[in-house]
């Protein structure tokens, strides 16, 4: 797993922190401008959050749980990958002290034109 991040992002190293406890390797990319690699892998801006991960040929984009992760891996669907959007609250990396968490859904990102599906869904 490649991660490309910008070199200030706290909640990125929590992601991280989240995969490599699933079992993961991640190598990390820090970069001051994750546009052109968003780009180069497919994920249009209004699916983007604030880091993006490549794997097994698949892009993943955001704070998508790494059980989603092995899922994606393990079923190989034709897609481009997953994404998370923004920056759902209790997602992996996003947690809060009191330990709640917004519902959220992890998006398989079928093509290039950003069309999606429902992956999986987390939280309240």
């Amino acid at each position: 797993m490649v991660v490309y991040k910008t070199p200030y992002c706290g909640c990125c190293k929590g992601w991280v922190t989240h995969m490599t406890r699933a079992g993961f390797s991640p190598t990390i990319n820090e970069l001051e401008d994750l546009a052109p690699v968003r780009s180069r892998y497919g994920v249009p801006f209004t699916l983007s959050s604030c880091h993006t991960a490549v794997i097994g040929g698949y892009v993943v984009e955001g704070h998508v749980p790494p059980a989603d992760v092995m899922r994606l891996l393990r079923e190989k669907p034709k897609a481009l990958g997953l994404t998370v959007p923004g920056m759902p609250i209790g997602s992996p990396g996003m947690e809060i002290p009191n330990g709640s968490a917004e519902r959220f859904e992890t998006l398989l990102l079928l093509d290039r034109s950003g069309r999606t599906q429902v992956f999986a869904t987390h939280g309240a």
